[in-house]
C-alpha cells in the first residue's frame, strides 16, 4: 500500500492516549503501515547495563499505524473529520428547522382561529372483544 505520509512531516493523532497531539515524523515502515512520531506514543522500557550503556528506566517512541495519523498542513484544515461532528451539525440543523415550521404552523393557527376538534373512534380488541374509543386530534 501507498502511503501518502512522508519522513519530516507534521502529523495528528486521531485515537489512544495521546489523541490530539501533533508531532513530525521521523521514520516510517511501509511494510508494517506504521510510523515513528516525535513526542507521541512515549513507553518506558527497562534496560539492563551494558559496558557500553548504562541500565535503568529508559523512555522511548513507539510506532504508531498510518490510520491513526493524519496530515497537518500550516495552510490548510486537517483533511478528515469526524463523523460524529458531521452528525450533530446536521442534527442541530434539523432541529432548527422542525422549530420554524412548527412556529409557522401556530402562526397560521392563530391566524385562522381554527381550534383542533377532537373525534372518536372505535376500536375492537380481538383479545377481549371489547369496544375502545379513543379520542384523536384533528389538525390541518
Amino acid at each position: 500500500m501507498k502511503t501518502k505520509l512522508k519522513k519530516g512531516q507534521n502529523v495528528k493523532l486521531l485515537t489512544g492516549v495521546d489523541k490530539g497531539k501533533s508531532g513530525e515524523i521521523i521514520k516510517l515502515f511501509p511494510t508494517q503501515y506504521r510510523a515513528l512520531v516525535k513526542g507521541i506514543n512515549i513507553k518506558k522500557k527497562h534496560q539492563k547495563p551494558t559496558k557500553e550503556k548504562k541500565g535503568g528506566i529508559v523512555n522511548i517512541e513507539k510506532s504508531v499505524h498510518l490510520s491513526n495519523l493524519i496530515l497537518i498542513d500550516d495552510k490548510k484544515k486537517p483533511e478528515k473529520i469526524n463523523k460524529e461532528e458531521e452528525k450533530k451539525i446536521e442534527t442541530k440543523k434539523e432541529v432548527t428547522v422542525k422549530k420554524l415550521v412548527s412556529k409557522e404552523k401556530a402562526k397560521q393557527k392563530e391566524i385562522t382561529g381554527k381550534k383542533t376538534k377532537t373525534k372518536k373512534r372505535i376500536y375492537k380488541n380481538k383479545k377481549t372483544k371489547k369496544m375502545k374509543t379513543k379520542k384523536t386530534k384533528k389538525g390541518k
